[in-house]
């Protein structure tokens, strides 16, 4: 079934959500009734049962411009601050959203993912771009440092000479060469696109869970440990996941020691059979 809130749409498939950017005549510039139903759109999929992986993705030839520049920054700094702080909020706070959350989360960049756009691309958990997208931070052609966390996203993501290239020109990059500097985990052609997000999201179903979410969180947060500190972190992250799932880390076990019906190196248990 399809659903469009406001310019958010999206459907759910095979347990799969694949939620648009719908501002295609705007090139799905991020608007702040736009970020308002994106956190609709969260709140709404994060504990469906019949949703096991997101997937993000823009409607129409972009993935998102950025930040609406008429709507988010001029109409919003017409408020003064309150307004600004507002808009802010709202942005910021559903990527915040999204980079901590439940289901496992892919984005699909199809078209043009420039400047605030680098919000949502980071807070996804793994990236797929079509060659012919373009990224870029082009906030200073128009006077501004790439704000909303987007020089943040360049530095966590790119070697310092290409961050830095990245920021000051404002030149854009087409998806092959995001793939090779890291923005993203794959480039390929756009009408393969599909298939291929569909093919690792398959992937990620099969898995646990809750070892799914302990995963995705435990890699954003050891990078900014020391060794100890990540070592002590990913004990404490297990016993946890264990108070949710102790009996599906036992299954899995029992099915390669016990049956021999999987391996572990090659690919998932069956998590959907009963443990005994």
């Amino acid at each position: 079934m399809a659903n469009d809130i406001d310019t958010v749409a999206y459907d759910v498939v095979d347990r799969i959500a694949w939620v648009r950017f719908n501002r295609p005549d705007k090139r799905n510039a991020m608007s702040p009734t736009l970020n308002r139903a994106m956190m609709e759109v969260l709140d709404e999929l994060e504990f469906r049962e019949d949703v096991g992986v997101l997937v993000l993705t823009g409607e129409g030839a972009a993935w998102t411009a950025g930040m609406d520049l008429k709507e988010y920054f001029r109409e919003t700094e017409a408020e003064g601050l309150k307004g600004v702080r507002k808009s802010q909020r709202e942005s910021y706070g559903w990527w915040r959203r999204l980079r901590w959350y439940q289901k496992p989360t892919i984005a699909m960049i199809n078209g043009w993912c420039f400047g605030g756009g680098y919000g949502p691309l980071f807070a996804c958990d793994l990236a797929f771009a079509a060659h012919e997208a373009k990224f870029g931070l082009s906030e200073i052609n128009w006077g501004i440092l790439p704000g909303g966390g987007a020089t943040k996203v360049a530095v966590e993501l790119l070697s310092f000479r290409k961050a830095m290239y990245h920021a000051l020109t404002g030149e854009p990059i087409d998806g092959r060469t995001a793939a090779d500097w890291g923005l993203v985990n794959e480039s390929l052609p756009l009408a393969a696109l599909k298939s291929r997000v569909t093919e690792v999201a398959k992937v990620l179903l099969e898995k646990n869970p809750v070892a799914l979410k302990a995963t995705k969180d435990a890699v954003r947060r050891v990078g900014v440990m020391t060794y100890d500190e990540a070592e002590d972190y990913l004990v404490r992250a297990q016993e946890a996941a264990n108070s949710f799932d102790d009996e599906g880390r036992k299954e899995g076990i029992r099915q390669f020691i016990d049956e021999k019906s999987y391996r572990p190196g090659l690919g998932a248990y069956d998590k959907d059979r009963q443990p005994r």
